[in-house]
C-alpha cells in the first residue's frame, strides 16, 4: 500500500499573507489541525499546525483586552510563524515508511509533493484508519493472537489449519516479541467456531494461543 492510496488528494491550504486569526478560524471551521502554506501556483512554502497557532497566541496571563488580542492576531501573518523546513513525502512512498517518518520526527502529517508542488497530505489519522483496515477492526469475526517458532513455514501451518476448518482469514499481521526465537501473529478469521479453531491451532507444534475472542 502506497501513500497515494490513503492521502487526501485535495488538502485544504492557506496563503502566506493570511492572518493567524483567519488561520485559526479556518482550522476550526474545517476541523483540521494542519494547513500547508502555498503560493498561487501550488508550490508549498511551509506548514502551519494548530500547535503553532497556540504558541503564537498571547499568554492567558496577559493584560491585553480581548479586542487587543484579536487585533494582534489579525496583524500577524501566517508566514511569520509557519514551519519552513517541512518534512514531506511522495505518492509512491510505502505507507509504513511514511508512518515511520512521522513517528521518528514526532510530527502529525506529511505533505505529499510532486515536482515541487503539493498534491496531497497524509496525516496520523489516515495512518490509524489504515491500521484498522489492515486488521479488519470493523469486521466481525474471531481475533486470534498466537506465538509460533520464528522460522520458515510456520505461518503457512497456521493459515492451513484455518483453511482446513473452513475459516476465512480477513486480516493477518505479524509482530516482534521479546523471545527472538519466536514471532507473534494476529489473525482475523470468519466462518469458523471459536472452539473448533482453537483446537486446530493448538495441534500445531510450537504454536501457542495467547488470546482468542469474538469481535
Amino acid at each position: 500500500m502506497l501513500v497515494k492510496s490513503r492521502m487526501s488528494k485535495y488538502p485544504l491550504t492557506i496563503g502566506p499573507d493570511e492572518s493567524l486569526s483567519d488561520a485559526h478560524h479556518y482550522m476550526r471551521e474545517q476541523k483540521v489541525r494542519h494547513l500547508p502554506v502555498v503560493q498561487s501556483d501550488e508550490k508549498m512554502l511551509g506548514l502551519i499546525a494548530e500547535d503553532d497557532l497556540l504558541k503564537a497566541e498571547p499568554s492567558s496571563a496577559t493584560s491585553l483586552s480581548v479586542w487587543e488580542i484579536h487585533y494582534l492576531l489579525m496583524e500577524v501573518k501566517v508566514k511569520a510563524v509557519m514551519v519552513k523546513d517541512v518534512i514531506t513525502t511522495t505518492e509512491d512512498t510505502p505507507i509504513e515508511e511514511a508512518a515511520h517518518l512521522m513517528l521518528e520526527n514526532k510530527i502529525g502529517c506529511l505533505p505529499v509533493i510532486r515536482d515541487d508542488k503539493l498534491v496531497g497530505i497524509i496525516t496520523e489519522s489516515d495512518i490509524f484508519r489504515t491500521f484498522m483496515e489492515l486488521f479488519a477492526a470493523r469486521e466481525k469475526g474471531l481475533r486470534i493472537t498466537l506465538e509460533c517458532p520464528n522460522k520458515a513455514g510456520e505461518l503457512a501451518k497456521i493459515t492451513q489449519a484455518v483453511a482446513d476448518e473452513g475459516g476465512y482469514i480477513s486480516a493477518c499481521g505479524t509482530f516482534q516479541i521479546d523471545d527472538t526465537t519466536k514471532g507473534g501473529v494476529v489473525l482475523k478469521v470468519r466462518n469458523v467456531d471459536s472452539e473448533i479453531l482453537s483446537n486446530a491451532l493448538s495441534k500445531i507444534a510450537g504454536a501457542k494461543i495467547i488470546d482468542i475472542r469474538k469481535t
